[in-house]
């Protein structure tokens, strides 16, 4: 396990994540010794598989020449700091947990609208420093009749629709590649991108981070909102151009943001962002709470043991699962067991790491 995120027993940021499953799955596993940014060949030189908890990125250069490295776990949705083509060539499996995450992501997102569209954080301000005859200045916009646009429908963006929708409100949706048979299950209008940001009192910032989303939301796009619109970003922050949007919000023309994610983790604290009263502001952790853990660390100990055995893993990232190690990104067996028997939590034990 990368070590940002994890204590050397195992004890994490996000509480237990169910290593005694791999324990009881008869592997040894061990946290690193070292918290980098980017992992370095020899930190995985003696590993079949890697738990990502954190951001550090997995390059090509990470991959050690061995050839033992099998398995990239990241304990969560988002891959964009894993090279998957890299491993992919390397016969290096990359999996993650979408589904786990969906419904928490979701849950986060109609949070900020209501803190956003009822001035929440104000307000919480205004009764903690007894200014409350200020309350009168507050008055929030509501959602009552809102527009949501989401940008990016993917399982976030179709699982923060439907609970829009179950309030009564309309939802517009763009989507990079066509999703208009699931964006229509979920009572979402599809739309060009202009479209959606010039039509939405809201709009929810949740696509995959990749190189061809870099800025999708820039200087351009924020101009196209409405005059009073709302932002949410839960995407990652090179997704949305971080200095233009300052720019908007600090003139007025967007109303307010909710941001759990940032161009830079973490966040400055004398960013420009942390002295608007109209943003809200996340650690990138507003959906971290019991239940997200269960259910993440359910979905990577699934697939760790899967991959350990030869077995398709629940949710692969970087090509097809196979057998017959031709593919990109296929497993070619169980982990190897040449170096002793099948061992339990030990940071020195090398047999199935």
């Amino acid at each position: 396990m990368t070590r940002g995120y994890a204590e050397p027993d195992g004890s994490t940021v996000f509480g237990d994540i169910g290593l005694s499953r791999l324990t009881d799955a008869g592997l040894a596993w061990r946290v690193l010794d070292e918290e980098v940014a980017e992992l370095r060949p020899d930190q995985l030189a003696d590993a079949d598989a890697v738990l990502v908890l954190g951001h550090e990125r997995i390059m090509e250069q990470s991959i050690p020449a061995s050839g033992r490295l099998r398995h990239v776990a990241r304990f969560g949705a988002g891959y964009d700091a894993v090279d998957t083509e890299a491993c992919a060539r390397h016969g290096v499996l990359v999996t993650n947990a979408p589904d786990a995450v969906r419904r928490p992501v979701a849950d986060s997102v109609v949070a900020l609208l209501y803190a956003l569209a009822h001035h929440l954080v104000v307000k919480d301000r205004l009764v903690r420093e007894g200014r409350w005859a200020e309350r009168g200045d507050w008055r929030g916009p509501g959602l009552t009749g809102a527009t949501v646009g989401i940008v990016g429908l993917g399982g976030i963006g179709l699982e923060t629709a439907r609970r829009v929708r179950a309030q009564g409100l309309r939802v517009l949706g763009y989507n990079r590649s066509d999703r208009s048979r699931e964006a229509a299950g979920a009572g979402v209008e599809t739309a060009p991108l202009d479209e959606v940001l010039r039509n939405s009192d809201y709009v929810v910032v949740a696509v995959a981070a990749n190189p061809g989303t870099r800025h999708l939301v820039g200087e351009r796009e924020l101009a196209l909102m409405r005059p009073g619109a709302r932002l949410v970003n839960v995407s990652r922050g090179m997704v949305v151009d971080e200095d233009a949007l300052v720019a908007r919000l600090a003139d007025g023309r967007l109303a307010g943001a909710g941001l759990d994610v940032f161009t830079e983790e973490p966040l400055d604290p004398d960013s420009p962002l942390t002295s608007l009263d109209n943003v809200v502001l996340a650690p990138h952790s507003l959906c971290w709470t019991d239940r997200y853990t269960d259910a993440v660390s359910t979905s990577v100990m699934a697939s760790i043991t899967a991959v350990s055995r030869g077995e398709e893993p629940p949710e692969t990232v970087n090509g097809p699962f196979g057998t017959d190690g031709d593919s990109p990104g296929t497993v070619d067996g169980p982990f190897r067991t040449d170096n002793g028997p099948l061992g339990t939590h030990n940071p020195d034990t090398r047999d199935r790491t």
